[in-house]
């Protein structure tokens, strides 16, 4: 039986994961503050009052921009307060309520990323909880089979942390590669119930080792080489609201 072992949420896009031990996750909804904040290329338009959702190359992200990883931010929610951790120093901190302090941030991002940003990017979020910068149309929960990592690891002889991944969710105690007969079926997670979606595919934002902010692998090739995808991993949408927790285990009917 799926067993949860990790929960984490991404409060910035293309920053770091925030661990979780328990989270009330709504219906219709992404996990809260996952994706709730985004650094903007300069060109990119964003309305806070009307947001919609964009292409991610409308904002800063792994896949270009791997010195992201060597980071780590802190966001609280309650306060507003950004911080920015390099190599265990804050580097710079902001209350995002604060036109003023926002400038700092941008400022930072300017320069730790000269060369590969055209100008100075813009900290974006939305006026009302509901929007995320994910990857993909949709409120979802990203859903990972660590079991389907050990497998990539088998066959390819290379160490992957799972973490690459940026998931939501990682769960052990399920056969490799399971999770994808689940798109279309409803089952309960914690107390809540979800249904599968789709399939994720991976993209070389993958290909950032999030330890070393080095590319030192191909995923995508890896997958596509050995399983003729590109896929690892699922996301879930929420149909009914509920907790889940680390250790939860979850039952996901055959039929």
């Amino acid at each position: 039986m799926p067993i949860i072992k990790e929960l984490y949420r991404y409060p910035v896009k293309g920053l770091s994961p925030e661990a979780l031990q328990i989270v009330q996750v709504t219906k219709g909804k992404a996990m809260p503050m996952d994706r709730c904040i985004a650094l903007a290329h300069p060109e990119t338009e964003f309305d806070p009052v009307n947001p919609k959702h964009q292409k991610k190359t409308a904002y800063l992200m792994l896949m270009r921009n791997e010195k992201l990883a060597a980071l780590k931010s802190v966001f609280d929610g309650n306060s507003s307060v950004l911080q920015i951790y390099q190599n265990n120093q804050e580097i710079v901190s902001a209350d995002l309520d604060d036109p003023e302090e926002i400038k700092d941030i941008e400022t930072f991002f300017e320069h730790y990323l000269k060369g590969e940003v055209s100008g100075k990017p813009k900290v974006v979020f939305a006026d009302s909880s509901d929007h995320t910068f994910s990857d993909v149309d949709a409120k979802v929960l990203s859903c990972i089979n660590l079991e389907s990592v050990k497998a990539l690891e088998a066959a390819t002889g290379q160490t992957i942390d799972p973490l690459r991944f940026r998931a939501n969710i990682y769960f052990y105690g399920t056969p490799a590669w399971q999770e994808m007969d689940w798109i279309g079926k409803e089952f309960e997670l914690g107390t809540a119930i979800v249904r599968g979606m789709k399939r994720t595919q991976r993209c070389a934002a993958t290909n950032v080792n999030p330890k070393t902010a080095q590319r030192d692998l191909n995923v995508p090739k890896m997958l596509f080489e050995n399983y003729n995808h590109s896929d690892l991993g699922i996301y879930l949408e929420v149909v009914k609201d509920g907790q889940i927790a680390v250790n939860d285990n979850f039952y996901v009917p055959n039929n």
